[in-house]
């Protein structure tokens, strides 16, 4: 690399730190766990400083970021394919709550139902519709082309549909006491910070 493609110490600093809410937002979009997310951002802050040689200036310090956070998230999940949590306190409310046909639409249930989707189709869904990226920005997050990325946005919001309409959740709310603020925060709040 040249001398002028690269960013000094402190610049790269600089622009580190100012991805650092974008990717907690993207991480807990992402692990729907904030500690998770947290040790996910953590991760990522340290690879991208050990590979800040290869970060080249005038590029996307977020775009280059969450790619390293992605790739992060789904090495974790490989590696916890075959694991679990129970949590004996949330299966036993699963099994006394009403039926979740009859409860109105909360936003907490958009936060459980954005779980239910596929990994690829969450981050789809969340970089495109939450985030506000054009399906060119998210396709090169996402490491896949645009038409994978528009497929995947678009079987997201039908599977969403279908969940939010039939009421079939298989997780578990995260047991706070107000569900609808934390899912709030969690979804409009964090989120919407990947887009600005």
């Amino acid at each position: 690399m040249t001398k002028d493609k690269t960013l000094s110490s402190t610049q790269f600093k600089q622009e580190l730190a100012e991805a650092i809410p974008h990717l907690r937002a993207f991480g807990r979009s992402l692990a729907g766990d904030r500690d998770v997310a947290d040790d996910l951002v953590q991760d990522t802050l340290l690879k991208a400083w050990a590979a800040r040689d290869r970060f080249i200036a005038g590029t996307s310090m977020r775009a280059w970021t969450f790619v390293i956070l992605r790739n992060t998230f789904f090495s974790s999940m490989r590696r916890k394919k075959f694991t679990g949590n129970y949590d004996e306190l949330v299966a036993e409310r699963i099994l006394s709550a009403p039926a979740s046909q009859q409860d109105p639409l909360h936003l907490a249930d958009l936060q459980r139902a954005l779980m239910e989707l596929s990994e690829d189709q969450r981050e789809a869904i969340i970089l495109v519709g939450a985030g506000g990226y054009s399906y060119e920005e998210a396709a090169e997050i996402a490491d896949c082309a645009i038409g994978t990325m528009k497929s995947r946005v678009s079987r997201a919001r039908k599977t969403l549909e279908e969940i939010l309409d039939e009421g079939r959740f298989t997780s578990a709310s995260d047991g706070h006491e107000d569900l609808a603020a934390t899912a709030l925060e969690n979804i409009i709040g964090e989120v919407a910070k990947i887009g600005s």
